[in-house]
């Protein structure tokens, strides 16, 4: 593990709840208040991870303060919230990034290197699944309306900012929601169309287990990745003559120490945003599920305006 920066203060809406997650990660100052960690003079950098419809409360409320600020994916509930939040970040000079984590892991960082230097040549297709068979409780975050529930948000999320950073910003978006048994989507299939051609086929949902593959398919070669593609993962590069190459990255731990790692990187390097994430890409990424969102309703669309 690299030189991650350090954890300095923990804030919490109750000061129990603060003072237990402290000893448990030797954390030195605990605060039952947000607005209490974010006057702490010593803290650079706040890593947002409350339930998505607080995001942009708690993040406006680092910004606010002066801080740098890490937010936890869904970055908020939607593309005008998070448009907000950049703005802010912006127009204050303060770091601002999306904790999608999976950018910043080896393999994916491999991947982006293969499709930059054209080792797959002309990319067709990127095909990607996430789904998990989660507790039918209507009060969990995956089902509860009021929590955020709904399977795009929580888990679409990471195949939508795969095919993201392979292929940019889509010219359609075309969505279909099967709503689960609360209301909120229980499983969502996107087809994104890109200038170039390329099609990218994104499915998620709350009441099976998929493979959590990943297929990165260009005219030369093509990329698999193990599953689950959006953690710690390993990948095959297939060439057209059938020859198989594999790359298995090793390191210890969940892999989170890569973009805290980024932060820092950032923060040192007086960047108010990252490249690897970078904040219009994040902004385009909510504009995709809000208008797969939308479709639920209103049926199949193009690009937000």
């Amino acid at each position: 593990m690299t030189n991650s920066g350090r954890v300095v203060a923990i804030g919490s809406r109750s000061q129990d709840a603060a003072d237990g997650f402290g000893e448990k990660y030797d954390v030195p100052r605990c605060y039952g208040s947000y607005e209490a960690l974010v006057a702490d003079p010593d803290v650079e950098v706040v890593y947002v991870a409350t339930p998505h419809p607080w995001h942009h409360q708690n993040a406006m409320l680092a910004l606010d303060a002066g801080k740098g600020v890490l937010v936890e994916k869904p970055f908020t509930m939607n593309a005008d919230e998070a448009r907000e939040l950049v703005q802010t970040a912006r127009a204050k000079g303060l770091f601002l990034m999306e904790a999608m984590c999976t950018r910043f892991l080896p393999h994916i960082v491999e991947v982006s290197r293969l499709v930059n230097v054209g080792a797959l040549g002309e990319i067709v297709t990127v095909i990607a699944d996430l789904g998990y068979r989660f507790p039918k409780d209507p009060k969990s975050r995956f089902f509860a309306p009021e929590l955020g529930g709904g399977v795009l948000l929580d888990c679409g999320v990471y195949p939508v900012s795969l095919a993201s950073m392979v292929l940019g910003r889509p010219e359609q978006v075309r969505g279909l929601v099967t709503r689960a048994f609360t209301g909120v989507d229980g499983q969502t299939s996107i087809l994104l169309g890109f200038s170039s051609g390329a099609h990218a086929v994104l499915t998620c949902n709350s009441s099976a287990h998929t493979p959590t593959r990943a297929s990165i398919v260009g005219t030369e070669a093509r990329i698999e990745i193990d599953r689950p593609f959006y953690a710690p993962s390993s990948l095959t590069i297939i060439g057209q003559d059938g020859s198989a190459n594999r790359f298995e990255p090793h390191y210890d731990g969940t892999g989170l120490h890569f973009e805290a790692d980024e932060v820092e990187r950032c923060v040192r390097a007086g960047l108010s945003e990252s490249p690897v994430m970078p904040l219009d890409e994040t902004l385009w990424i909510m504009e995709i599920m809000d208008a797969v969102l939308a479709q639920a309703l209103t049926g199949p669309g193009t690009r937000p305006a």
